[in-house]
């Protein structure tokens, strides 16, 4: 059955190798794929593999070899479910490869707001510290994570895993989720407006959904702390942008730190990109190469399962 991966590069630029793949089948790998070519490079496949590439209903009515889609990622809002099921075609997705790399990316953004690192880091090799009167200097304010608290908005696999890192450095820990599942002892479950007055960290790790989108908006920012600070590795749009930025150039919040936009790569007028204290990366925090690998290891065991007569991941059942 022939496979086809419509847009390969950002699992894969090149670290990795593609070869278990190509062992199940006659394999076309692309870079990136626009829209306009889809049909033409999956017309004949019967396994076709995306990340960020659209599969709408429309591009689904013309792949009539079509069988099966995997999504390379978790989030599996690229492919029109309900037309893929109305095919009897089953797509999976590739869920946990990342869990401890977001965790590692959430705490590399707080830990920027509070020590500025790479900020003095800069400093020094730009001569600061050789020209300074004194023996040491701060740009900023150098804050604590002890005793601070920091507040969750989900607790699946990633909000587990930031819980039992900031309870490591000594942070209190309160969380808002609908399902309260996985309950830590130091964990305080509180309700949603709570975790927005209470939060010194407020980070987030829901799903988008529409009750979700712009869940962090213009009132609920007004509940943080003026020294609060925002972290968001989740999803772009679960946060209001326009009003984030208004509350970080007013001095109404200390700082925010983005993983995620709504749209990527953003528009240069995007107002986050100059608000003060905003720290921004480029959708990277999943982008280990050891995530990547287990996220590759994965996506050919969903291939293989198909092929089997046993699919597994199947979010479209």
């Amino acid at each position: 059955m022939n496979i086809v991966v419509l847009d390969g590069f950002t699992l894969n630029p090149g670290d990795l190798n593609w070869d278990e793949l190509k062992a199940l089948g006659p394999c076309d790998i692309f870079d990136r794929t626009p829209p306009e070519l889809i049909e033409v490079r999956a017309a004949s496949a019967g396994i076709v593999l995306t990340n960020k590439t659209v599969l709408s209903r429309e591009s689904l009515a013309r792949l009539a070899a079509l069988q099966y889609i995997g999504v390379l990622a978790t989030g599996t809002n690229v492919v029109d479910l309900a037309a893929a099921r109305e095919r009897g075609v089953p797509v999976t997705n590739i869920p946990a490869y990342g869990t401890r790399s977001v965790a590692q990316a959430t705490f590399a953004l707080l830990l920027e707001l509070t020590n500025h690192t790479g900020h003095h880091a800069q400093t020094v090799r730009a001569g600061q510290w050789t020209q300074s009167a004194d023996w040491c200097y701060w740009d900023f304010p150098l804050r604590e994570l002890d005793g601070l608290t920091l507040g969750l908005i989900g607790f699946g696999r990633i909000g587990r895993a930031v819980a039992e890192v900031a309870h490591a450095f000594g942070m209190k820990v309160i969380a808002h989720s609908p399902s309260r599942n996985g309950a830590l002892p130091f964990v305080r479950w509180v309700e949603l407006e709570e975790v927005f007055r209470a939060s010194d960290v407020l980070s987030l790790h829901c799903p988008l959904t529409p009750q979700t989108r712009h869940l962090v908006n213009a009132e609920r920012l007004r509940l943080m702390k003026p020294t609060a600070l925002l972290l968001n590795t989740s999803r772009g749009p679960l946060v209001d942008e326009a009003a984030l930025a208004e509350a970080l150039n007013s001095g109404a919040l200390a700082g925010a730190g983005l993983d995620v936009l709504s749209v990527e790569p953003p528009p240069a007028t995007n107002p986050l990109l100059l608000a003060k204290n905003c720290l921004i990366t480029p959708h990277n925090a999943w982008g280990t190469q050891a995530a990547r690998a287990r996220l590759l290891r994965v996506a050919v065991a969903n291939v293989r399962a198909f092929l089997a007569g046993q699919p597994v991941n199947v979010v479209n059942p």
